[in-house]
């Protein structure tokens, strides 16, 4: 029996899903060591007697880091495919990290946390999802919601396991342990990843209805890196990023922090990052499932209002519930824009960039990564309250919200490319 014009789709199982859960796996892990540094961070403080502008410093280095190799990445995904990317960046965050356990003096941590944890993390997120999208033109704003549901399992997770390490042992052996489980799955789920489907004779799921000359030439037609920042649009998503890209560093810092400032327990305080995460999963798959139905940029303009609202409940008070009205707002909104950040650009220049446009736009947003903890941490130091901190931060998220809801695809992509539900 002949299969003449058949598609390549298989119909019993299909690799997009090895992906998908390959790359949950490696968000899990990255994720959970960024939102680690903020359960470190009072260890640190007692142990070196540095302040929290001089510690939060390493980390908006890292922001720094990651203007230049953010767009670099994308590079590299489009020569050497996401294997290898993927597995230096679990070599780099799991050789930081181990460092991390030597540390003795404010360089070190510069230097481990500020510049090769930067490297490590910044060789992970534009490769990671920009692979996703190749693989699916239906549900593909679901499956990027799977995928970035692992930051919330993430935050679920490796921060209460470090500060359970802590507790029972030391900061420095809770380094270790995390260095060689954060390397070893990186690297393993790296040698599992592929670009595109055609390297293993598929199609993209839900591309069966499609010819490949037109696969082909949709991808042809759409901008090329100069081409998308030439627009206004894209300057715009820039914006937004970096408003989102300020409050989530603000956030993943300074929350435990405040909190033990606000009379909780250590063990309290990183329990926010708990309920952060697990509101983070119910968000990122009930955001990615919504914006299916009535589109991306809708989706983005709620999930900044709810951002705007977490933040302004800390502003009411220090009581306990206030704590946790946040915990449980921003966690279920602010995940969002890792969610729809690769729809929404493939949706605004389509996918024959897809990478080096998604990389540049980070790198430049990456500011937002450098100032939020440093900013915080100033703000504390000289006026003894987060107050201020956080009321920029209710600030920024209604511009995001309204920079959102000013972006409309330029002219000339010849793509229609926002994600459909199958």
């Amino acid at each position: 029996m002949t299969h003449t014009g058949e598609t390549r789709q298989p119909k019993r199982f299909f690799y997009g899903y090895v992906i998908v859960l390959c790359s949950f796996l490696i968000v899990v892990i990255a994720e959970g060591t960024m939102y680690s540094f903020g359960v470190f961070f009072e260890p640190l403080l007692k142990e070196f007697g540095w302040t929290r502008t001089m510690t939060a410093g390493a980390f908006s280095l890292a922001g720094i880091m990651q203007l230049p190799l953010a767009a670099l990445a994308g590079r590299l995904l489009d020569r050497f495919g996401p294997r290898l990317v993927l597995s230096a960046c679990g070599a780099f965050l799991g050789g930081s990290i181990f460092l991390m356990s030597l540390c003795s003096s404010l360089w070190h941590l510069y230097l481990f946390c500020g510049v090769l944890w930067a490297v490590g993390m910044a060789l992970y997120w534009i490769p990671l999802i920009s692979v996703a999208p190749r693989w699916f033109v239906k549900r593909r704003a679901l499956m990027m919601g799977v995928i970035t549901s692992g930051i919330g399992v993430g935050q679920l997770t490796l921060p209460l396991l470090a500060n359970w390490l802590i507790s029972v042992s030391s900061w420095r052996n809770s380094y270790l342990i995390l260095s060689l489980i954060s390397g070893g799955i990186v690297i393993a789920c790296a040698q599992f990843l592929r670009l595109d489907p055609s390297q293993m004779g598929l199609s993209p799921y839900g591309g069966e209805e499609n010819q490949e000359e037109d696969n082909a030439a949709q991808e042809q037609e759409g901008f090329s890196a100069p081409q998308a920042l030439a627009t206004w649009q894209f300057w715009v998503f820039c914006l937004m990023y970096f408003c989102w890209a300020y409050c989530l560093t603000t956030m993943s810092v300074h929350s435990v922090i405040h909190a033990i400032g606000c009379g909780m327990s250590g063990a309290a305080a990183a329990k926010l990052l708990a309920i952060i995460g697990a509101m983070g999963i119910l968000g990122r798959l009930g955001f990615g499932r919504l914006a299916d139905r009535i589109g991306l940029r809708p989706v983005l303009v709620i999930s900044f209002a709810l951002m705007a609202v977490g933040f302004s409940s800390l502003l009411l008070g220090c009581e306990p519930w206030m704590i946790y009205l946040y915990a449980a707002v921003i966690g279920f909104s602010y995940g969002t824009i890792e969610v729809l950040q690769s729809p929404l650009m493939a949706e605004l220049f389509g996918l024959k960039a897809l990478g080096t446009i998604t990389g540049v736009a980070y790198g430049i947003s990456s500011v937002g990564f450098m100032l939020g903890p440093v900013a915080g941490g100033y703000i504390y130091d000289t006026a003894g309250s987060y107050h201020a901190a956080f009321t920029i931060c209710v600030v920024l998220a209604l511009i995001g919200m309204v920079a959102n809801a000013l972006l409309k695809p330029p002219e000339g992509t010849g793509t229609k490319l926002a994600s459909t539900d199958g």
